[in-house]
């Protein structure tokens, strides 16, 4: 009688935790998906930004926003090279360079999708590579390197973004979206400021 009373009692609590377990993977899911955020741009609700404008991208927020004549227009979330997020101190370190540039060009990128060069290594950064150098932070042989630019992410490679995944080689990468949109009104010539 034991016996059967504790089979029974076993087989009714196994049924509710499968119940409840079904009930709960339900939950895990929905709260799996719904927990996962994805970063998206904000932007002024005028459809472009006025002459003239200038880029300042924050490192330590993942930002990057444009300022046009009347202020801000847009945000957009972004990523760069090494995770330290380090000032570029010579060619292979993966680190992002502080200080004042420009665009100097802009070209459809097979990979990438859009690229927006700049000017680094500016003279600035020409004579903070020279002061380190002479300190002994990079090697004699080192060079201060150069090819960096505002890009997208690899083909369906957004959710590097939404993770704040540091990846590139020292460049600024966007959501393929944000890169189409920035490129469709930014010229050459725009400032952009890096900073951490």
């Amino acid at each position: 009688m034991k016996t059967t009373l504790l089979l029974t009692t076993c087989l009714f609590a196994a049924g509710g935790m499968m119940l409840k377990n079904d009930a709960t993977d339900k939950k895990a899911i929905t709260t799996t998906f719904s927990s996962f955020n994805t970063t998206s741009a904000k932007k002024r609700f005028s459809s472009k930004p006025q002459a003239p404008m200038y880029i300042l991208i924050d490192k330590r927020k993942y930002e990057l926003s444009v300022y046009d004549a009347q202020g801000w227009f847009a945000t957009y979330p972004v990523v760069f090279g090494n995770p330290s997020l380090d000032d570029k101190k010579m060619e292979g370190d993966r680190n992002t360079p502080e200080g004042a540039f420009k665009i100097v060009q802009k070209n459809v990128h097979q990979k990438w999708d859009r690229y927006m060069g700049i000017d680094y290594p500016t003279k600035e950064s020409l004579e903070k590579f020279a002061a380190r150098k002479r300190r002994g932070e990079v090697p004699g042989w080192a060079k201060p390197g150069g090819g960096i630019g505002i890009h997208g992410t690899w083909p369906g490679e957004d959710i590097v973004i939404d993770r704040f995944t540091n990846w590139t080689n020292g460049c600024i990468s966007l959501k393929r979206a944000d890169v189409e949109d920035l490129y469709s009104y930014l010229p050459i010539g725009t400032p952009v400021t890096i900073r951490k």
